[in-house]
């Protein structure tokens, strides 16, 4: 503690950050390491392993299940967001089932995170009855009338998606992990070992300024867009046909944009204690806008704080993992540029309610940083989406419960749709429904499993 005060100390003497995060050689060019340069003098560290395969000789990833992705996503002024499923909806159970059934055809209507405190609009000024109501007498009032909603944007999704099982054995299958604010590669070492040795090939990248990648010292190398570069231009390197990105809290975010971005090439998605389908803005009341040199000094404190919320338990296993994992080890200047430069005004409820990518959300049911009904929010807002609890674990799950979380992705990784039993599976109703130009209107909260 007295060392970080007095390291804070000359920080604020000499105007530089302490504990700059510098590139390390590779101890073995086999050991995985990669050093990728995204820009002139801009290096991350990625770790990439190609474990070899035996040839795949039944051709098994040429097969897969074609699904109807077809949606109307509706914002109207009066800040609600309606989305017509009027495609196929896979059921929410379906990783518990080997069978794909199907829901029927609905519609989500939610309001939107900017207008959670606006009224309803009904008519404001509803007509009173005619003549005067007799004495001691109580009419009751007539039901006002709703002022007819006008759409502000409107969005319509119509396409054909194939989704497929994802072996080891497939080569054209590649799986990449994004860490968070604070976090590095490392915190991913259990889900690497374990696919790699199932045959997968794995990318798993440092940010900028965290585990071994440089540290640029300025601000806007930090902002979402930068960042979301860097990631770009690693998947671009690295990409096979078929990638499944599994992200971690804010790394989440840059899957998002990566699915979004790339449509065809992104598979399947794994969000990890994520949070809601809302735009990101950082906080100005929050300690992280401090001067580096003061967060400098409170760096053991933060430390504490992290290792008190990320883990449901604080003993000197989760200690030991904190410390292999590399976590919340940046220096106070990446860390205050980190949170000043979440702002992604574009990925909203419509960018996540766009996506038609499978996606698993995990969340760590004693998570001190994301709330659960924000990825049950999340779950309502996507096409396909499979919400999953984990009762013991925390917002670093996949460290402290790494048979789990392993045991969970394999599973969604080798999961493909049976559409053999869409047709069958729908009643009379259904296909009334599915026939009929209007839509029943359904608040719809998908089951969660815990």
């Amino acid at each position: 503690m007295l060392t970080s005060i007095t390291e804070g100390i000359l920080c604020c003497l000499t105007g530089k950050a302490a504990s700059l995060v510098l590139p390390l050689e590779s101890s073995e060019p086999s050991d995985g390491f990669e050093f990728v340069e995204v820009k002139p003098g801009r290096v991350l560290r990625v770790r990439h392993i190609i474990p070899e395969r035996q040839p795949d000789l039944n051709n098994e990833s040429n097969t897969g299940s074609s699904v109807h992705c077809k949606r109307k996503i509706t914002v109207y002024r009066n800040g609600q967001l309606v989305i017509e499923n009027l495609g196929d909806v896979l059921h929410s159970e379906i990783l518990q089932c080997q069978d794909g059934d199907l829901e029927p055809c609905s519609t989500v209507e939610v309001e939107l995170a900017d207008y959670k405190e606006m009224p309803s609009s009904p008519d404001p000024n509803p007509i009173s009855p005619p003549g005067p109501s007799p004495l001691g007498e109580q009419k009751p009032a007539p039901p006002p009338r709703r002022r007819r909603r006008k759409p502000k944007r409107t969005v319509l999704i119509d396409s054909k998606r194939v989704i497929s099982s994802c072996k080891g054995t497939h080569s054209d299958v590649a799986l990449f992990f994004v860490h968070g604010v604070g976090g590095s590669l490392d915190i991913w070492s259990s889900q690497l070992d374990f696919f790699s040795r199932l045959g997968y090939e794995v990318i798993a990248p440092d940010l900028a300024g965290h585990g071994a990648s440089t540290a640029p010292q300025i601000a806007a190398a930090y902002t979402f867009y930068a960042l979301a570069e860097d990631l770009r231009a690693i998947f671009k390197r690295y990409a096979r046909k078929r990638n499944i990105l599994i992200g971690h809290s804010y790394g989440v975010s840059f899957c998002t944009f990566l699915a979004h971005e790339y449509p065809d090439l992104v598979h399947k998605v794994v969000m990890i204690n994520g949070g809601g389908p809302t735009a990101l803005e950082p906080s100005l009341c929050s300690i992280f806008q401090l001067p580096s040199c003061v967060l400098h000094c409170l760096s053991p404190c933060l430390a504490w704080s992290f290792l008190k919320a990320g883990f449901a338990r604080q003993g000197a296993k989760e200690k030991q993992l904190l410390k292999q994992g590399n976590a919340f080890n940046v220096s106070p200047f990446v860390l205050r540029a980190m949170m000043s430069g979440q702002y992604w005004p574009e990925g909203d409820e419509v960018y996540h309610a766009e996506l038609t990518v499978p996606i698993l959300l995990v969340h760590g049911m004693c998570d001190k940083f994301v709330p659960m009904d924000e990825d049950q929010r999340m779950a309502e807002i996507l096409l396909f989406a499979f919400l999953k609890v984990i009762e013991e674990g925390s917002h670093m799950v996949m460290m402290e419960c790494p048979d789990t979380v392993n045991t969970l992705l394999h599973e969604f990784f080798l999961w493909e749709p049976d559409m053999s039993k869409k047709d069958s599976s729908k009643t009379d109703t259904e296909k009334t429904v599915a026939l009929s130009d209007t839509l029943h209107t359904l608040k719809i909260n998908k089951p969660m499993d815990k």
